[in-house]
C-alpha cells in the first residue's frame, strides 16, 4: 500500500492552522437573525403564565415564541438510527420545565444588544415544585419528572414515566449465585462515576435558511447529519423532504453533537419567519444545557476459584439520564457488555440496570459511551479480587483476559476467531511502565510515594446490524475522483483516512482525490460519526465502492480499445494491452462524459453484522503526596489492537487525545449541584480539565491484528483510548497508598483522608 499504514498529513491540515473560515459561524450569512434562549431558573416548574408584548415590542426583535407557537408532537433529541430506542419525551417548549436552563421561549432578533434586552422584558410565571435530584431515590419517587399521558417509547426498553424510569432490564446467563457461592475468592463493591462535560473547543451552533424551494437549510457543527434532518422534521412536525442537512467542519465533539442540541430552535425561527437565522451557544449554555456523560453508579460482585480464573460477575448499573432520556437505554447496555467481556472464563453472568430520570441536565453520549463507566468499576474489582488473592494484577490478568479464538461473555457481536492482540497489549504495557521494578510502589523519601497500575478495555467498531456507512466515487473528467461522505469529520482526520484508501484502491494519488463534506442531499445515507464506526463502517463502503468503480473504468478503457477486458491491464493511470495500444485515465474520463451511456459513478453503503472490538492495555505510574492527597500521572503508556492503524498517526494523535480526557474524568471533572438543581461550575473557571501541564508523558504503541472483516484489516480506535486511565489509576493510588477511591474522580482530599484513616486503623 502507498497510503494505508502510513503517516499521512490530515487533508485539510493547512485549512485549519492558517484559520481559513471552515467553520459554522464563519460561514453564517452577515443578516442572520440571532437567536437565543430565556432557560428555566428552577430544576421542575410549571410555566402558569408569560407575557412577552414588551419584548416584542423591541426594536429588531423578529419573533419571540413559547409554547403556544411550537408544535406538541413529542420528539427525541437522540441522534440514533431509527426507529430510536430512546424515548420521545420532548416538545421544543413545554410548560413543565424539568431542569435548570430548559427552554421557556425563543428569542430571534436583528442584534445580539435586541435580544438581549428582550430576554429581560419576558415575564414568567412559574409554580415551582421540588425536584429529584438523587438517583438512589428517583426510581418510584412520588414526584415525577415525566407525569404526562404522551410520554412515548418507539421501541420496548422497560421504560415507565410513571416510576421516573427511562429503561430497566436484567440480563442473566447461568446461576450467577450459585456460582459465587462456590467461588473461592470473592468482591463486592460499588464503583460511582460522575457527570462529565464534553468541552469540546466550538460549542453548539447552527446556522438555518431557506432555498429558492422554500426548504429549510440547517448547516450545524453536528455528528449525525441525516439524523438531525429526521430530529428537525419531527420536532416542526414537517417532513424530512422539507430539509436539507449541510456539515462544515467541526471543532470538536467528543459524542456531545450526537445529540441534536441546538438545531431546532434557529429552525423553528427561519420556519416560521422565512429568514436566516443562527443560535451559538455560549460556553455557560454549553455546561448547563448540553449532553454531558451519564453519572453511573455500578455494584460489581466478583468472584474466582482458588486459581485465580473469574467464574462469575454480577453487575447492576443505576444510571442518570437526567430530564430527558436521549442516549439512556443505549448508553447503560455497554457499562455491562463491554466490561463483563473482559474475562473469558466467566461461566455465570448477570447483567441489570436501571436508567432513571431526574431533575438535572439531560446527558447523553460521551467517548465511551457506557463502557469507560463499567470498565472503571470491573477493572477496579479485578484488582481488589488479585490484591485479596495475593495474586500480582498483571498475572491475575493474563490468566482472564480476551484471547483470540475465545469467545468473549456477553458479548455476541464478534465471531469467537476475531482478532485480538490482548496479550501483547498487557505484555508490553507492563514492560514499558517497568512494572517489575515499580509494583506495588516506591517510597521516594521525599513525602511523596509512587505507584503504578494497569487496566484492560475493550470496545466495538460500529453498532452491529444497525450501523450504515455510506460512500459515492466518481470519476471526474479530467481524470480526478469525487468522494462523497456520509460521516461527519470531527477533527478526526476521518476524511484523510477514507482518502487514504480510496487512493490505494484505485492506484492514484492522494491528491487526486477530492473529499466532499455531508450534505444531505447529495452524499451518500450514513449514520454519522459515533459508536466507533467511521474508520470501519464507511471504510469498508469506500472500498466496495472503488473496487466496482474500478472495475468499471476497465471495462470502459478495454471497450474503447475495442478488445476484450481479460486482454488489458489497468494499472490506475492507464489500460493498455499486451502489444502496447493504451487509453489514460484522462481520456477514458473524457469519453465517460461525451455521448457515452455509462456510468462511471459508484454509491456503497455497508452494514456489518458484527462488532469486531478492539482492545487496549493502559498502565499508569502516580506520584502522590502523602501529607496533601496531591495526585500526579507521572508517566502513561497505552498499548492498542485496533486491527491496522490506516493512519498510525492520526491514531496516535486519537489515542492521546482519549487518555488526556481519561484523565480529566479520573482526577478533575465532576459535574456538581446546588440542592435547588443548579450547575455549580458553569465554567471553565469553576469545571477543571486537564491542560497540557497537568498531563504526563503518554506513550502509544499498536500491538495490530488483522481484522478480516475490517477495511485493511482495521478496526475503531475512537472511543476505547478513554477507558483505561480511570481505573489504572485508581489502581496505581491504591498500590501506592493502600486507600481504595471508588468513587471519580479521585481528589486530594479523598486520598488524604483515606490515607489518615488507614493510619488510623480504619478499612479503607
Amino acid at each position: 500500500m502507498k497510503y494505508v499504514n502510513k503517516p499521512v498529513p490530515k487533508t485539510d491540515a493547512m485549512s485549519l492552522v492558517t484559520g481559513k473560515p471552515v467553520y459554522t459561524d464563519d460561514l453564517a450569512p452577515s443578516d442572520c437573525l440571532i437567536v437565543k434562549l430565556l432557560r428555566s431558573p428552577y430544576a421542575n416548574a410549571w410555566v402558569e403564565e408569560i407575557k412577552t408584548d414588551a419584548a416584542k415590542k423591541i426594536e429588531g426583535i423578529a419573533c419571540v415564541l413559547t409554547y403556544d407557537d411550537v408544535s406538541h408532537k413529542r420528539f427525541t433529541l437522540a441522534g440514533q438510527t431509527a426507529p430510536e430506542i430512546s424515548p420521545w419525551d420532548r416538545y421544543i417548549i413545554d410548560k413543565h420545565v424539568r431542569f435548570v436552563g430548559d427552554t421557556v421561549a425563543i428569542v430571534a432578533g436583528e442584534t445580539e444588544e435586541a435580544v438581549d434586552k428582550a430576554l429581560k422584558r419576558i415575564k414568567v410565571k412559574y409554580r415551582v415544585e421540588e425536584p429529584v435530584l438523587d438517583i438512589h431515590t428517583a426510581k418510584d419517587n412520588p414526584i415525577l419528572v415525566h407525569p404526562e399521558e404522551d410520554w412515548y417509547m418507539p421501541i420496548p426498553a422497560g421504560g415507565d414515566n410513571k416510576r421516573n424510569l427511562c429503561s430497566s432490564n436484567v440480563e442473566e446467563v447461568g446461576d450467577v449465585d450459585a456460582m459465587l457461592e462456590k467461588c473461592a475468592y470473592t468482591v463486592d463493591q460499588v464503583y460511582h462515576t460522575k457527570a462529565n462535560q464534553q468541552t469540546m473547543m466550538e460549542t453548539f451552533r447552527t446556522y438555518c435558511y431557506m432555498d429558492h424551494f422554500q426548504r429549510l437549510t440547517v448547516v450545524s457543527s453536528t455528528q449525525i447529519p441525516f439524523h438531525v434532518r429526521r430530529i428537525v422534521g419531527n420536532a416542526l412536525d414537517i417532513p424530512s423532504s422539507k430539509i436539507r442537512v449541510i456539515k462544515p467542519r467541526i471543532g470538536g465533539g467528543f459524542g456531545a453533537k450526537q445529540s441534536s442540541v441546538s438545531e431546532v430552535y434557529p429552525a423553528l425561527v427561519t420556519w416560521v419567519t422565512g429568514r436566516p437565522s443562527k443560535i451559538i451557544f455560549s460556553r455557560k449554555e454549553s455546561m448547563i444545557a448540553s449532553s454531558p456523560r451519564h453519572e453511573m453508579e455500578v455494584r460489581i460482585r466478583m468472584g474466582a476459584d482458588e486459581n485465580g480464573i473469574v467464574k462469575a460477575i454480577d453487575l447492576y448499573t443505576l444510571s442518570n439520564t437526567g430530564a430527558y432520556g436521549e442516549h439512556g437505554p443505549t448508553t447503560v447496555g455497554l457499562s455491562g457488555h463491554k466490561s463483563i467481556a473482559l474475562y473469558r472464563h466467566t461461566e455465570a453472568y448477570r447483567f441489570a440496570y436501571d436508567v432513571v430520570y431526574t431533575n438535572m441536565q439531560a446527558a447523553g453520549a460521551y467517548r465511551g459511551y457506557g463502557a469507560t463507566q463499567g470498565i472503571f468499576a470491573v477493572e477496579s474489582a479485578a484488582d481488589e479480587l488479585a490484591h485479596k488473592m495475593g495474586i500480582d494484577p498483571v498475572k491475575f490478568r493474563e490468566m482472564n483476559m480476551p484471547m483470540e479464538g475465545e469467545a468473549l461473555p456477553g458479548y455476541p457481536d464478534v465471531p469467537i476467531n476475531g482478532s485480538c492482540t490482548m496479550d501483547k497489549c498487557v505484555a508490553r504495557a507492563k514492560e514499558m511502565i517497568g512494572w517489575d521494578e515499580k509494583y506495588p510502589f516506591r517510597d521516594m523519601g521525599n513525602g511523596k510515594v509512587r505507584g503504578v497500575g494497569i487496566a484492560m478495555a475493550m470496545q466495538g467498531s460500529s453498532i452491529a446490524g444497525i450501523d450504515v456507512g455510506g460512500a459515492d466515487i466518481k470519476l471526474n473528467e479530467d481524470g480526478s475522483y469525487t468522494l462523497a461522505l456520509g460521516c461527519s469529520d470531527m477533527g478526526t482526520g476521518c476524511d484523510t483516512i477514507l482518502a487514504q484508501m480510496a487512493a490505494d484502491c484505485l492506484d492514484t494519488d492522494m491528491k487526486n482525490i477530492v473529499v466532499f463534506s455531508v450534505d444531505t442531499d447529495i452524499s451518500p445515507y450514513d449514520s454519522g460519526s459515533y459508536a466507533s464506526s467511521t474508520t470501519y463502517a464507511t471504510g469498508n463502503a469506500v472500498i466496495q465502492a472503488c473496487t466496482e468503480l474500478r472495475k468499471r473504468i476497465h471495462a470502459f478503457g478495454a471497450d474503447m480499445l475495442g478488445v476484450a477486458l481479460e486482454d488489458t491491464d489497468f494499472d490506475g493511470t492507464i489500460v493498455r494491452t499486451e502489444d502496447g495500444k493504451e487509453v489514460t485515465l484522462r481520456q477514458i474520463a473524457g469519453k465517460s462524459t461525451c455521448g457515452i451511456s455509462s456510468e462511471l459513478q459508484v454509491t456503497k453503503e455497508f452494514s456489518s453484522p458484527i462488532s469486531p472490538p478492539p482492545f487496549m492495555a493502559g498502565a499508569a505510574e502516580v506520584e502522590i503526596d502523602k501529607e496533601t492527597g496531591q495526585v500526579d500521572v507521572i508517566d502513561y503508556v497505552g498499548v492498542i489492537d485496533c486491527g491496522t492503524p490506516i493512519n498510525p498517526n492520526l491514531a496516535r494523535v486519537q489515542a492521546e487525545g482519549g487518555i488526556g480526557q481519561g484523565i480529566g474524568m479520573a482526577l478533575y471533572e465532576d459535574v456538581k449541584y446546588t440542592d435547588k438543581g443548579k450547575i455549580r461550575n458553569n465554567s471553565f473557571m469553576q469545571y477543571k480539565i486537564p491542560n497540557r501541564m497537568d498531563l504526563p508523558s503518554v506513550r502509544i504503541e499498536f500491538e495490530s491484528s488483522y481484522e478480516k472483516s475490517g477495511p485493511f484489516g482495521a478496526k475503531s480506535i475512537g472511543e476505547l483510548v478513554i477507558d483505561t486511565p480511570c481505573p489504572a489509576i485508581a489502581n496505581a493510588v491504591y498500590n501506592a497508598t493502600g486507600v481504595r477511591v471508588r468513587e471519580l474522580p479521585i481528589t486530594p482530599e479523598k486520598v488524604a483522608m483515606g490515607i489518615l484513616a488507614k493510619e488510623n486503623g480504619e478499612k479503607v
